[in-house]
């Protein structure tokens, strides 16, 4: 790690900020919320202390368990946190940490040099927020515990036992009190977990879960760090170059590290973190990265004669294809934006700028080859952007002249607040006219989309702009796409997707999401877009119509009312039904199912969409294959 560290780790490094009182008045202002979100991120702040002492060089292990009553229990190999007295406290460390807000090593110069952590509130805050929390630490041969309630210790820390290694295990109970739902999602923790591995190059982190028979456990150790990340995120894709181009710079007090490599498809993926920290909202250290990197290729590309004269490639040029992992570490990082999830320290835009001036730049000097051909290709990418440019600047004359701008097949609702309004992209002209028909027009817009639209994971984006039911989509929502996208200018809170309930139905689905990932992927992040469930089955007795939205639902009405109870309609398809059955079962607020699309692992969702989208047969095979057992019914 950049810098010296300090090898005592003891009760001298405790520095004590402020009490920890408010932590359970206002707990969303320490953990950001306390619905599944902030749950989870009790979890996240446990790890990181086991993190820190495994970037300080002493932890090599890392276990996380949800427990049979669903707890969890977090156990390293590092030193363990100090059980030595705190004069000033009259308390062991282990008490103070776990019960005073900012009390620990990460301040001034004690036991780190360089931490992770985002809101920097510690297992103090989990304790704070837990029902109850035990802490065991393995010290000097010896084990030591201690039990808090609610953030209340019970007694002091007592020795139990020997202990033959160093380490910590803390395990506890979120509070019912405070929490939305105490329910642990596994593949959440897996993820953050399978983050931190490739992270950490060659820390071995473990999961598992006691609630499920049988128990189910996964382990995460990448020698290779972030190139083993940059390959799995190219594992569904065909890359440019086989090799992983991998750099790394250190300085006083901090460390840069960067792994890409191209991919033959049209977008980019490049992942940025601070001190463990995923960079959602990006920061200095991206800032760098993508200065230097489209400096540095239109240098090589003019001293190499391949580009001509004022011929210049632009930042989106040199990304198109590009996966990128940029992790930095430094000592005071500086958190910003509406997440806290963007870097601040503006020392970090120079380091990463000179790291990949010199790593990339060295690159590209010692393999000839591969230099022309990623050039080539970026030249290829600003040949297709601008023949998109001139399109798109074409459609905006013709639809000045036209005097307007909207679709002709979208019926607009009236309402003209956003946050009102909500559009049916509805499969078929037939289901399209009973929507418009049955729809409230107040808030509710209906778009309907003639056959499946343009598999966008294939498709260059010249073509993209030129189909035209995604140019009705792009034109109705408003807020433009990829580098243009402006959520300020978005006609419509929600985006609902409404197919029929069939293979072409979720075909047609995929393709639009495909559509929206790739190219307003911040609709799904912050939460516009859904799917509609039309009901797949009418039971009409006498003049009661009732309607069951799976077999499910159908088969217990039949085991409690007997199989003679009522005429059975099976819907193939939404132009089935007439506008009044579709604003009853499907439309009505009141009474309709939408499934919200969330994103809680974007690296996941890049690839599935590439396997199930993209040009790799054999890849969609093998998914169908180990997946096919999920579906019990299939109706063709």
């Amino acid at each position: 790690m950049a810098g010296e560290v300090k090898h005592s780790y003891d009760a001298g490094d405790i520095q004590v900020l402020e009490g920890l009182d408010p932590v359970r008045k206002r707990p969303g202002m320490y953990i950001g919320s306390t619905d599944v979100r902030g749950l989870h991120h009790l979890v996240t702040e446990v790890v990181d202390n086991s993190i820190d002492e495994a970037l300080a060089g002493y932890c090599t292990h890392i276990s996380v368990e949800i427990l049979k009553e669903g707890a969890v229990r977090v156990t390293d190999n590092g030193r363990g946190i100090p059980t030595g007295i705190i004069k000033k406290e009259g308390k062991s460390a282990v008490e103070v940490v776990l019960t005073k807000l900012h009390a620990g090593g990460k301040f001034g110069s004690g036991g780190y040099k360089i931490s992770g952590g985002l809101h920097g509130v510690g297992v103090s805050c989990v304790n704070a927020l837990s029902e109850w929390l035990v802490a065991e630490v393995r010290q000097n041969g010896k084990l030591h515990r201690i039990r808090f309630n609610r953030g209340i210790a019970e007694r002091p820390l007592a020795v139990i036992g020997d202990a033959e290694d160093t380490g910590t295990t803390i395990t506890f109970y979120p509070d019912s009190e405070i929490f939305e739902t105490l329910e642990f999602n596994y593949d959440t923790m897996k993820t953050r977990l399978r983050e931190l591995a490739y992270l950490n190059k060659g820390l071995v982190i473990e999961i598992s879960d006691q609630r499920v028979e049988p128990e189910r456990k996964e382990t995460f150790c990448y020698e290779g760090g972030i190139v083993s990340f940059v390959e799995e995120l190219n594992k569904t894709k065909e890359t440019i170059f086989p090799q992983v181009i991998y750099f790394d710079e250190k300085y006083v007090d901090s460390e840069i590290e960067v792994a890409m490599q191209y991919n033959d498809s049209y977008s980019d993926t490049i992942l940025a973190f601070a001190n463990n920290i995923n960079t959602e909202e990006g920061g200095t250290h991206l800032d760098g990265f993508r200065s230097a990197i489209t400096k540095v290729i239109n240098e090589y590309g003019q001293k190499s004669g391949i580009l001509k004269g004022s011929e210049k490639l632009s930042g989106e040029d040199v990304r198109e294809g590009l996966v990128a992992v940029i992790s930095v570490k430094l000592s005071e990082p500086q958190f910003e934006g509406q997440t806290k999830t963007k870097l601040g320290n503006s020392s970090m835009r120079a380091a990463v700028a000179k790291g990949v001036t010199n790593g990339l730049g060295t690159y590209l000097e010692e393999h000839p080859r591969e230099a022309k051909e990623l050039v080539l290709k970026t030249i290829t990418a600003q040949r297709a952007r601008e023949a998109a440019r001139l399109a798109r600047e074409s459609a905006r004359r013709k639809s000045a002249l036209e005097s307007t701008t909207l679709p002709g097949k979208l019926a607009d609702c009236t309402d003209k607040d956003p946050k009102n309004c909500e559009i049916y992209l509805v499969e078929g002209d037939s289901a399209g006219g009973s929507a418009k028909q049955g729809r409230d027009r107040r808030f509710q817009a209906i778009l309907p989309l003639r056959g499946k639209i343009l598999n966008v994971e294939k498709a260059t984006l010249h073509r993209v702009l030129e189909n035209e039911e995604i140019k009705a989509m792009i034109t109705a929502f408003g807020c433009g796409i990829n580098a243009e996208y402006d959520e300020s200018k978005l006609r419509y809170n929600r985006i609902i997707c409404m197919t029929d309930a069939d293979v072409d139905g979720s075909h047609i689905r995929i393709l639009m999401l495909t559509f929206f990932f790739r190219f307003m992927r911040p609709l799904i992040e912050n939460g516009h877009v859904y799917i509609a469930l039309p009901p797949l089955y009418k039971i009409a007795k006498g003049k009661q119509e009732m309607y069951f939205y799976d077999d499910e639902s159908l088969n217990k009405y039949y085991e409690e009312n007997g199989r003679k109870s009522g005429e059975l309609q099976r819907y193939k398809g939404l132009g089935e039904m007439n506008p009044e059955q579709l604003w009853e079962t499907t439309m009505d607020p009141q009474y309709r199912t939408l499934l919200k699309v969330t994103m809680e692992d974007a690296i996941e969702a890049d690839k599935l969409f590439s396997v199930l989208m993209g040009e790799q047969p054999e890849l969609r095979r093998e998914f169908i294959e180990q997946n096919a057992k999920l579906v019990t019914d299939l109706d063709v």
